[in-house]
C-alpha cells in the first residue's frame, strides 16, 4: 500500500505545479501520515504560543502553519469530474495540542475574561477506544473533563485552478482550510476538479472541535490517514459536498454567515432536484418545515481572511 510520510506532508500552500506526492488508481486504498497545524512545533505545554515558539511560523512566506501533502494524483481524474475521497479511517496520535493565542480569537481584547486573551498551551491526551486505536478513543484534558474523539480532516482540497493560495487562508469551491468535523471516517467528501489527477491534498487533522473552532484552535493532531478515491466523470457541483450513511451536506465558506447559509441552502435544493428528481416546491417546503434538515456551523474563526464554514444537512430517508 502507497504512504505518504510524514516529513513529506510538509507543504504550506494550494499550487496545481508542485509535483505529485503519489500517483493512485481509482478504488486504491493509501496511506497518509499528517503533522498537526502547528508543524509539530508544541508539543508540551511549556511551548507557548509566542515568538519565541511561533516566531519562524509565522513569518516565513508562505506561513509554516496548516501543513497538507503534496497533490495526489488520481488517474483517470479529469478537468469537469468530480473526486470523490472516501475516508476509510483516521487514527489521530497519543495527543493533541490547543492554544490560546495573544491576539487571535474572540477574547483577544476582554477583561472580563483575561484568561481567554493567554498565552496558554493545553495538551489533549488521547487514549485507545473499542478498536484498540485512538480512532473512537477519548480526549483527556485533566483529570476533570474528558471527551470521545472525533477525528476528522481539516484541510481538504483538489487544486485551485489558477491561483496559489496559502494552505491556512486558502478556501474556496474546491475546499481548503474549511475545519467541518464531518469530514471524518465513513463519509465521502465530493471534490471539484480543476485538473488533470484531480490533484487531492490533504492535512490539518483535529481529533476533535467544538462548533466553530471558537478559540482558532482546536484539537490539533498529528494522525495516519486512509483514503480511497473514485471519479464521477462530467459532473458539476458549487461547492464541496459531503454524503454520509445517513444524509447528504451542501457546505458553503462565505462571510457574513447567513449570507453563506442561504447560499448552501440554495444549492442543496438545487441538488435535491438534480440529483434526486425532487420536486421543486417540495424541496423548498422540506427547508422550511422540515425538523430534519440542520444548519451546522462548523468554523467561525475571527482570523484574516478565513471564512466562516457552514453546511446544510438533508437526511436520506427523504430521498425514497
Amino acid at each position: 500500500m502507497q504512504r505518504i510520510a510524514r516529513e513529506d506532508a510538509m507543504n504550506y500552500e494550494f499550487n496545481k505545479d508542485l509535483p505529485p506526492s503519489i500517483r493512485v488508481d481509482e478504488h486504491e486504498e493509501f496511506i497518509v501520515e499528517t503533522e498537526d497545524a502547528l508543524s509539530g512545533k508544541v508539543r508540551t505545554e511549556k511551548d507557548l504560543p509566542i515568538a519565541e515558539t511561533f516566531g519562524e511560523l509565522l513569518t516565513s512566506n508562505p506561513v509554516k502553519t496548516n501543513p497538507v501533502t503534496n497533490p495526489i494524483y488520481v488517474n483517470g481524474a479529469e478537468p469537469g469530474d468530480v473526486l470523490a475521497v472516501e475516508i476509510v479511517d483516521i487514527i489521530p496520535d497519543k495527543q493533541g495540542v490547543t492554544c490560546i493565542i495573544p491576539g487571535i480569537g474572540p477574547l483577544k481584547d476582554s477583561h472580563t475574561w483575561a484568561a481567554g486573551r493567554g498565552p496558554s498551551t493545553h495538551i489533549i491526551k488521547h487514549l485507545p477506544g473499542p478498536s484498540g486505536t485512538t480512532s473512537d478513543g477519548t480526549g483527556i484534558l485533566n483529570d476533570r473533563i474528558t471527551w470521545k474523539l472525533h477525528p476528522f480532516i481539516g484541510t481538504i482540497a483538489t487544486m485551485p485552478e489558477r491561483e496559489i493560495r496559502a494552505s491556512v487562508t486558502g478556501q474556496g469551491t474546491w475546499g481548503g482550510n474549511i475545519d467541518v468535523r464531518d469530514v471524518c471516517k465513513g463519509n465521502i467528501v465530493y471534490l471539484p476538479c480543476a485538473h488533470k489527477g484531480g490533484l487531492l491534498c490533504v492535512g490539518d487533522v483535529h481529533g476533535s472541535q467544538g462548533d466553530t473552532e471558537f478559540t482558532g484552535l482546536a484539537n490539533e493532531t498529528r494522525s495516519e490517514l486512509r483514503l480511497k478515491c473514485s471519479v464521477v466523470k462530467q459532473k458539476t457541483i458549487p461547492f464541496v459536498r459531503i454524503e454520509t450513511p445517513d444524509s447528504i451536506i451542501q457546505l458553503n465558506c462565505y462571510r457574513p454567515l447567513e449570507d453563506g447559509v442561504k447560499q448552501a441552502i440554495f444549492w442543496l435544493m438545487e441538488w435535491l432536484v438534480e440529483d434526486y428528481n425532487m420536486d421543486r416546491a417540495e424541496a423548498y417546503i422540506h427547508m422550511t418545515a422540515n425538523p430534519d434538515v440542520r444548519v451546522n456551523v462548523y468554523q467561525m474563526v475571527a482570523i484574516g481572511e478565513i471564512n466562516y464554514t457552514a453546511g446544510v444537512e438533508f437526511p436520506k430517508k427523504y430521498l425514497k
